[in-house]
C-alpha cells in the first residue's frame, strides 16, 4: 500500500505563484494611495506645519514642500519611494516626526497581538455553537445562537466596544477602560498587558463570532444529511462520533474559505477598536496619515494591509487544499 506523502511541492508552487500575481497587485495599490492623495483637498505641508502654518510665509511654505518632496509629481513622488523602500528605507512619516519603520515597528506587535487573540476565539467559540446548533436546527438552543449572531453581524465594532466600556469598564469595574498599562506606570508587565488587551480582543471576536457561526451551522447542518454520515449512524457509532469525527469534518470545508475573506473585515475592525480602548496599535497611526496626506506612512500602512488580506487569501486555499485533495493546489 502506497502512503501518500503532504503536497508539499505544491503548497510551494502554489505559494511561489501567489507571491509573483502579489507584485503587480502591491505596485497598483501604492500607487493608487499617492494618487488619491494627490486629488486630495488636505494639504500635508499645512497638516505639518500646524499652527505655525497660519502665520507662515508662501516661501517657507514653498521650502517646506520641497523639503518634504510633495512638489514633486505624482509619478516621481510614487517612483522615488518606491525604489526607496526596495532597499529598506519607508521614508519618514511628517506627521509622528519618526520613520516609517520605527512607526510601525513600535505598533504592529501589539495590532497582531489583538487581531491574532480575537480571530482564535472567534474561530474556536464560533465552531462550537455552529456545532451545537447544527445538531438539532429548528430547535430551541439553534434559535436562540442564531438570533444572537444576526444580531451581532448589524451591530458595529465601535458600538459594541462603547457598550463594553461602560458595562465591564465604568459599572462593573472588572477590567481597564483601554491602554497598555495602568494609570501612572509605564511598565507594561505581562500581567496588566492581559487585562488590558482582554475587552479589547473580546470585542473584536464578537465582532467576527457571528460569521464563523452562522457557517459552521449551515455546514455541519447540511453534512449531517449527508448519506456518509446516515451511514456511519447505521453502523450505530455514537452520535458524538458521528458529529465530531464526520459531519464536523465536512462542515468545515466552507469555513476554511471563509478565513481569507475575513481578513480585511478582522482589520477594519481592529481599527476601530483600537481606536475606541486607545490601543497603541497601528490605529492612530493610520488615522493620522490618512487625515494629515502622510504619503510615505500611509502608502506602508497600505502595502501592509493588503499584503494581510493577500496572505489570508492564500492561508485559506492551502488549508482547503489539504483538507480536501480532490480541489488541489492549482489556483
Amino acid at each position: 500500500m502506497t502512503r501518500t506523502s503532504p503536497p508539499w511541492a505544491a503548497m510551494a508552487r502554489m505559494t511561489g505563484r501567489r507571491a509573483l500575481l502579489a507584485v503587480p497587485v502591491l505596485l497598483a495599490v501604492t500607487f493608487g494611495v499617492f494618487a488619491v492623495a494627490a486629488a486630495s483637498p488636505f494639504d500635508p505641508v499645512r497638516a505639518y506645519a500646524g499652527d505655525a502654518g497660519l502665520t507662515a510665509s508662501q516661501a517657507n511654505l514653498d521650502q517646506l514642500r520641497h523639503n518634504l518632496g510633495v512638489d514633486q509629481p505624482l509619478i516621481g513622488r510614487w517612483w522615488h519611494w518606491l525604489t526607496a523602500a526596495l532597499t529598506g528605507d519607508l521614508g519618514d512619516s511628517a506627521t509622528l516626526r519618526a520613520p516609517v519603520t520605527q512607526v510601525i515597528g513600535e505598533r504592529l506587535g501589539w495590532s497582531v497581538l489583538l487581531c491574532a487573540l480575537a480571530f482564535v476565539l472567534a474561530v474556536v467559540v464560533g465552531t462550537a455553537l455552529g456545532v451545537a446548533a447544527a445538531r438539532r436546527r429548528g430547535g430551541l438552543l439553534d434559535r436562540a445562537v442564531t438570533s444572537v449572531a444576526y444580531t451581532l453581524e448589524a451591530a458595529p465594532p465601535f458600538w459594541l466596544g462603547l457598550l463594553a466600556v461602560w458595562l465591564f469598564a465604568l459599572k462593573l469595574g472588572v477590567l481597564p477602560a483601554g491602554g497598555l498599562t495602568d494609570t501612572g506606570t509605564d511598565l507594561a508587565t505581562p500581567g496588566q498587558i492581559a487585562r488590558h488587551v482582554t475587552l479589547p480582543a473580546l470585542v473584536l471576536a464578537l465582532s467576527q463570532l457571528p460569521w464563523f457561526v452562522l457557517y459552521v451551522r449551515q455546514g455541519v447542518g447540511d453534512a449531517l444529511e449527508e448519506d456518509p454520515v446516515r451511514g456511519a449512524r447505521a453502523r450505530g457509532l455514537r452520535e458524538r462520533t458521528v458529529l465530531l469525527h464526520h459531519a464536523l469534518r465536512s462542515g468545515l470545508l466552507p469555513v476554511l474559505t471563509l478565513i481569507g475573506s475575513r481578513v480585511p473585515e478582522l482589520i477594519t475592525g481592529a481599527l476601530l477598536v483600537e481606536t475606541v480602548f486607545s490601543w497603541p496599535g497601528i490605529a492612530a497611526a493610520t488615522v493620522e496619515a490618512a487625515t494629515a496626506v502622510d504619503f510615505p506612512l500611509l502608502a506602508a500602512l497600505t502595502v501592509l494591509a493588503t499584503a494581510a488580506v493577500l496572505a489570508g487569501n492564500l492561508l485559506s486555499d492551502l488549508l482547503y487544499g489539504l483538507a480536501d485533495p480532490r480541489v488541489g493546489f492549482d489556483g
